[in-house]
């Protein structure tokens, strides 16, 4: 499965420049490569990023986390959440699943990995017990 090269760029500019709170990715069957589907805006929730991910198809995603720690000093952690929802084909499921690991380490920097079946497996609580 090749990588397009707007996916390694936006990611490090959410890495680097803060420039997306989030992005999703898509595998493209007939292109066999991932590209990206949707950038967040600097100013989108969680909430927002959500509603991106669909109820029966696979997605990656790229997720900038931030948080008080208990000292309230701002951090933030980048999340890499492959999100396999159980109502996807099996097909889907199975390319998603095969290509995941080379996709994620074209992405340098990703600092915590989720796998979520469905929307509670990455709830706003999972993230924040994660990052800390």
């Amino acid at each position: 499965m090749a990588v397009h090269d707007d996916c390694k760029l936006k990611f490090m500019e959410l890495k680097t420049k803060r420039t997306y709170r989030f992005i999703v990715y898509k595998i493209e069957e007939k292109q066999k490569q991932v590209m990206v589907e949707k950038l967040g805006e600097p100013g989108q929730t969680y909430d927002d990023f959500i509603t991106f991910l669909p109820a029966d198809e696979c997605r990656y995603a790229v997720f900038d986390f931030e948080f008080l720690t208990k000292e309230n000093v701002p951090k933030s952690r980048i999340f890499f959440i492959a999100w396999s929802p159980d109502t996807a084909k099996v097909r889907n499921k199975m390319i998603y699943a095969s290509s995941k690991d080379r996709f994620k380490r074209e992405l340098d920097g990703i600092q915590i990995e989720l796998q979520a079946t469905d929307p509670s497996e990455m709830d706003l609580e999972v993230f924040k017990s994660r990052a800390n």
